[in-house]
């Protein structure tokens, strides 16, 4: 089968599309046939060598380094076999799913991956594998980064970056959860953002911290930090509050002021995605798609990637 890996890190000529054997489910184990997979920024960031740097990923020449590894995390096909002890998942299924190890051979830009079974579920029935496909890896990092945010209804919750695919499902789930949102993105995304739900919204640019608390005076309860601003959203929170960051290092602020933070490590999980694959088939869950592209065009996917400004996902097409 077709798929892109990585040999070595580097820019988005590190990729290359390889010949692999055909992968063979196990013990609750799925194999899908790949419709759809989207690209996002951690697959930059593992190729470009990110993760190896962080000390997620073994570094070339290290001991137990793979000779390639593969990208991919999100992924929307059909079941087309399956392992021993599967009971909820048969062939012909249409899934989507959440590749959510760093470290393999092949991911989902591929023409078809293994995945367990749990983290697999059935796909929305009123959209097409494309858009299914954007659905997994940012709807789990929203769903989850706000159950660690933990917030009861009525609670003042900032959602930065919220034009993006993980801040904007953020904030319409917030926004189910009964939260008052308070969103931040370009001024231009104005309508876009309130169209998702945000009570309010702050233009980016704007001292964070003043314009929020002009708002919500004291600060908001929460904040979900999916634009990775770091400290200046800290400003934002009530001493007391709570503070979720979606990726580490630098983008995780020091506790201050008896603020609870956290980092969402996004994780696989069935029953999370067919609760998300509902949301969307009742329309209140809203899959963007920026571009298609083929396999072949992974590269080129990277590069617009990070170019930035898309609004949805680029998604690749076996």
């Amino acid at each position: 089968m077709r798929a892109i890996i990585v040999k070595a890190p580097g820019g988005p000529e590190a990729l290359q599309e390889a010949d692999l054997p055909e992968p063979v489910p196990g013990r609750g184990q799925v194999r899908i046939r790949v419709a759809a997979a989207a690209v996002n920024p951690v697959d930059v960031g593992v190729r470009a060598g990110a993760m190896t740097a962080n000390g997620l990923m073994p570094r070339p020449g290290e001991p137990g380094a793979r000779e390639a590894f593969g990208l991919g995390w999100d992924v929307a096909g059909t079941v087309d076999a399956v392992g021993p002890d599967v009971e909820h998942l048969a062939v012909g299924d249409e899934v989507f799913a959440l590749k959510d190890r760093l470290d393999v051979p092949s991911g989902t830009h591929a023409e078809a991956v293994v995945l367990d079974a749990d983290a697999v579920a059935q796909a929305p029935r009123s959209v097409d594998a494309v858009h299914a496909a954007t659905v997994p890896l940012n709807g789990l990092t929203a769903l989850q980064a706000l159950d660690l945010l933990d917030l009861p209804p009525g609670a003042a919750v900032l959602v930065t970056g919220a034009a993006g695919a993980v801040g904007g499902y953020a904030v319409e789930l917030a926004v189910q959860r009964g939260l008052r949102v308070v969103a931040t993105a370009s001024a231009g995304d104005e309508a876009l953002v309130r169209s998702f739900g945000a009570e309010h919204f702050v233009p980016r640019g704007a001292h964070l911290g003043d314009a929020v608390r002009q708002i919500v005076p004291g600060g908001v309860d929460g904040a979900l930090d999916a634009a990775v601003t770091g400290l200046e959203v800290l400003e934002a929170v009530r001493s007391g509050g709570a503070f979720v960051a979606v990726l580490g290092g630098d983008a995780v602020p020091p506790p201050l002021r008896g603020i609870r933070v956290e980092n969402v490590w996004v994780r696989a999980d069935a029953t999370q995605l067919a609760h998300l694959a509902a949301l969307v088939d009742a329309g209140r869950l809203t899959p963007r798609v920026a571009r298609t592209l083929p396999l072949s065009k992974a590269a080129e996917a990277h590069r617009l990637m990070e170019q930035g400004g898309l609004r949805g996902r680029l998604v690749l097409t076996p």
